[in-house]
């Protein structure tokens, strides 16, 4: 390539990237809808959410109210109180009816929830080559892209059927970012401003990375009062635009003073937050150091107002009772710390996060005389922040990779060129392709395939084998040759099976609808009769069991001797006849009576 190709190349790379980058996406996404066409065709929802995300889409597109996100397939006739909104399903119901233009309804929820989660990777591509532009090179957003697609955990929420709200939120945490370190304060502040209140709008899932943005403008402001149009626009974006979310996707359940979502709540805090902040920006004082001083009266004066006016939601912000607390959410895997994981499963989540926080050391030292120093120091304090959160929470990984990007690709950016340009050649080819591996986070999968593995027993294979046919479409959809109705069956299987079939059922693993669940757990693990009560009281006329699934282990571990456990063992209730389905089917079904 001659020097003119080179420098033609070059600048086509810097000044068209934003179209480069869709390309890039479009690319992608087709090679997904490819690869898991098979998961597309049978609409393997694989999350108990995913499946009811498509069951709020179907509720709306079926003629229910853009406020009322009720779940009326789920313990009927009261219906199951969802705490999301309606954000994440406009643009999976806009693409089952621009598909329904060419082909069968059925087919169009396929090609929506196939499509539909690849939309924000779009967002979160533009948001990482962005950041790397800003804070690297006008060149290093390929090399953050290849990155990007390496993060196992973060792309896990992109991928086809995946159609929950994390991989928006993950989108929106992107665009943070790179608010973050725009040179362009007033712009910065509003993509910052905004990213946080429609993500906020979406779920409250990502709260602390968006308190962590906010305190990062203030101590900028603190730092530099140069940063008052930042902080400004910031906090009016923030104020105002979770106002609007607030008005526009609110349910009519999350008009209550509760803890779990964009409620009044959390409104008031954003409110008053943009307020305190606009406030600060405006007086704007000389000295520093009243200019911290002021921010850490704002901050405890929205801390104090908090404990003050919502005392309810000073502990765990779903609010059920205890016992269903110790049954369930104390049990729930991803809510657990990462060293609480196995070595195997915490090793590569956690190993592009060191890399990018190492990156993002190294950058901010790099920047400490220069222009970009504010910058790399916003991004890094974020990056330290999400890397610390897999202390707290294992969940907390895919934000952590993706955030760790912009720290590895300044890595690969000093590294990789230098091995590509060594003198010898087992070094440009060997010394690349290891500095790819190390930086990239990568090496962390090659490691582990050499550690030694624990195989699962007899017993784990059965739950792992139960609890993936049990939900697969071909075996529920045979329960359609029974007339619609109410079915009692396991709280985890629930969503899939209203999603499936026209049978409704009980209970899902929803928090605010914790009475049914613990209807559920106390009817398996009660006696029979119990039992009995409690599928009445529901009005369920057919009881369905998925043998060894994982969710009924609990319940033998925990009653042995209870209603399930009996079933298990070949005990049934002169109240239940058993119900023929196909040989092959791993469920079991019973009427009764």
């Amino acid at each position: 390539m001659n020097n003119y190709s080179r420098g033609t190349w070059t600048r086509d790379l810097e000044r068209h990237w934003i179209a480069l980058t869709l390309l890039a996406w479009l690319g992608v996404t087709i090679w997904y809808v490819w690869s898991d066409w098979n998961m597309v065709r049978w609409l393997s929802l694989g999350d108990t959410d995913d499946n009811m995300r498509l069951m709020q889409v179907r509720a709306w597109l079926g003629g229910q109210g853009w406020y009322d996100l009720r779940q009326y397939r789920l313990n009927p006739p009261v219906g199951a109180n969802i705490h999301w909104s309606r954000i994440v399903d406009l643009p999976i119901a806009g693409m089952i009816l621009f598909f329904r233009l060419f082909t069968s309804n059925a087919w169009a929820e396929r090609l929506a929830c196939g499509i539909a989660p690849l939309l924000p990777l779009s967002i979160t591509m533009l948001g990482v080559s962005a950041t790397v532009r800003r804070l690297i090179h006008p060149l290093a957003w390929p090399l953050a892209l290849i990155f990007l697609l390496g993060t196992a955990a973060t792309m896990l929420m992109f991928l086809p059927e995946r159609i929950d709200h994390h991989g928006w939120q993950l989108a929106m945490l992107s665009l943070t970012v790179a608010g973050l370190c725009d040179g362009r304060g007033a712009r910065g502040g509003i993509m910052v401003g905004l990213a946080s209140a429609v993500s906020l709008s979406i779920g409250l899932e990502m709260l602390p990375y968006a308190a962590m943005a906010g305190a990062i403008l203030a101590l900028r402001w603190v730092w530099d009062r140069a940063e008052a149009p930042r902080l400004s626009a910031y906090a009016l974006s923030l104020g105002g635009g979770g106002a609007l979310g607030f008005a526009a996707f609110a349910s009519n359940a999350n008009y209550e003073m509760r803890c779990d979502a964009l409620t009044p709540v959390w409104l008031s805090v954003m409110v008053a937050a943009g307020a305190l902040l606009f406030v600060l920006a405006w007086i704007n004082p000389a000295a520093r150091a009243v200019r911290f001083g002021l921010a850490a009266v704002a901050g405890v004066v929205i801390a104090a107002g908090f404990a003050h006016f919502f005392p309810q939601c000073l502990g765990r912000p779903e609010g059920v009772s205890p016992e269903l607390q110790k049954n369930w959410l104390d049990n729930v895997r991803e809510a657990k710390p990462i060293y609480k994981h196995p070595f195997r499963l915490a090793f590569p989540i956690a190993a592009l996060p060191i890399v990018g926080l190492l990156g993002v050391v190294v950058g901010t030292w790099r920047a400490r005389r220069g222009a970009a120093l504010i910058g790399w120091t916003a991004v890094a304090l974020f990056v330290a922040f999400a890397t610390a959160m897999l202390l707290w929470q294992i969940r907390a990984g895919p934000a952590a990779q993706l955030l760790a990007v912009p720290g590895a690709t300044l890595l690969g950016w000093i590294i990789l060129p230098w091995f590509a340009n060594h003198r010898l050649m087992a070094v440009r080819i060997g010394g690349t392709v290891v500095g790819f591996l190390l930086v990239s986070g990568l090496f962390a999968g090659l490691i582990i395939k050499y550690l030694p593995v624990d195989r699962p027993n007899a017993y784990t294979k059965r739950v792992n084998r139960a609890s993936g046919n049990c939900v697969r479409y071909t075996v529920l959809k045979a329960l359609d040759r029974y007339p619609a109705q109410t079915i009692f069956t396991f709280v985890d299987l629930s969503p899939r099976l209203i999603t499936v079939t026209h049978h409704d059922a009980i209970a899902g693993p929803y928090h605010r609808n914790g009475d049914a669940i613990l209807d559920v757990q106390h009817a398996f693990q009660g006696s029979a009769d119990q039992a009995h009560g409690i599928i009445r009281r529901h009005g369920a006329t057919m009881l369905l069991l998925c043998p060894n699934m994982s969710e009924s282990t609990n319940y033998r571990a925990r009653a042995p001797g209870g209603f399930y456990d009996q079933l298990a063992h070949g005990k049934v209730p002169a109240w239940l006849t058993p119900l023929p389905l196909p040989a092959e089917s791993p469920l079991r079904l019973f009427k009764v009576d």
